[in-house]
């Protein structure tokens, strides 16, 4: 049985709408899920012309409406956003309706009439003015959930990074690491996996300090104080995972396949082996959303500059859902 991806349009006025057509233009799409958009039927129709698609738009309500074939783009409208709504521009109508696609997808996901959601881009100005006050979207997945120990996973064709810390400064984000946040993220990278598929999850823990801190030559044992025992906990419950390992070597290792998914110890250590092995396939999931939900998304922004004109790339878009597709639940019903 095929999965059914929920992909939300994201904010109106950026390139979500136009990625979202071109990469259900697409035929292995559908050989490979069944795909539902959750946004603004009248903008995706607007779209055809600038990107020369002769798709059709299905406007339903409901998903048992959908027909997931190929030439048909099924989406549920919530009819938010005036047709004439300019390109690049930041718009508090378009901030609500990007907050209210994602609100729906959740909706939908809890009743598991989709199997996972993925994002296109919202802009975190227009969320605001349209009186949502959050960061971005990993914030909303994790309030509409009420969803405290989650992560942020990164993926490329050969690369899966996981991490335990985000957006902090490194100062703080070393600080903040304990073991209960690397057993936390451990298990969460090894059910994740298991539940696409994996049957065994190879997990690899990044250390902190250069060369893992080799025996206490760097740093100040933050390897066996934060690390360490998260890591014990975890290999005493069965979880098939090894560290702290030099990040400069671990990389090239899980790259080369060693290794299923990397735990990063904070933002950039993550960040920038992803984007060097492959940011035009880049994909940002949440991860360890209550009632199993799974997001991804492009890891690109709304491009407003671009916006109407044809340019935007839809290679992270394909990538976003095909990790959807590859994440979503095994067993579902």
């Amino acid at each position: 049985m095929k999965p059914t991806i929920g992909i939300t349009m994201g904010d109106a006025a950026g390139i979500g709408p136009e990625i979202i057509m071109k990469a259900l233009g697409h035929q292995e799409m559908y050989d490979q899920c069944n795909p539902l958009v959750i946004g603004d039927a009248k903008i995706l129709e607007r779209v055809l012309p600038v990107i020369g698609s002769s798709l059709n738009v299905n406007a339903i309500q409901e998903p048992s409406e959908a027909k997931y074939e190929f030439g048909t783009v099924d989406v549920i409208d919530l009819n938010l956003v005036p047709a004439d709504l300019e390109y690049g521009k930041v718009s508090a109508v378009a901030g609500d309706a990007a907050f209210q696609f994602l609100a729906k997808a959740i909706d939908l996901a809890k009743k598991q009439q989709i199997h996972s959601i993925c994002t296109a881009p919202l802009n975190k100005e227009a969320l605001h003015q349209g009186g949502h006050l959050y960061p971005g979207h990993t914030e909303i997945l994790a309030d509409l959930t009420d969803t405290q120990d989650f992560s942020m996973m990164l993926t490329t064709p050969n690369l899966r990074v996981i991490h335990l810390t985000t957006h902090m400064g490194l100062i703080d984000a070393i600080a903040s690491i304990n073991p209960e946040r690397t057993y936390t993220v451990v298990k969460l990278a090894h059910d994740t996996l298991k539940k696409a598929g994996f049957e065994n999850p190879r997990v690899a823990v990044c250390g902190i300090n250069p060369h893992a801190g080799e025996n206490g030559l760097f740093g100040n044992g933050e390897e066996e104080e934060k690390l360490q025992p998260g890591i014990e906990r975890a290999q005493k419950e069965g979880i098939n995972v090894v560290g702290p390992l030099p990040a400069d070597t671990l990389f090239f290792r899980a790259g080369r396949g060693d290794f299923d998914i990397v735990v990063a110890c904070y933002h950039d250590q993550g960040h920038a082996p992803i984007k060097v092995m492959g940011i035009e396939e880049g994909v940002n999931i949440t991860v360890g959303l209550k009632g199993g939900i799974i997001r991804t998304s492009v890891d690109h922004g709304t491009a407003f500059d671009i916006a109407g004109k044809n340019i935007a790339d839809d290679k992270s878009m394909l990538a976003a859902i095909r990790s959807a597709i590859e994440l979503a639940p095994k067993d579902r019903g």
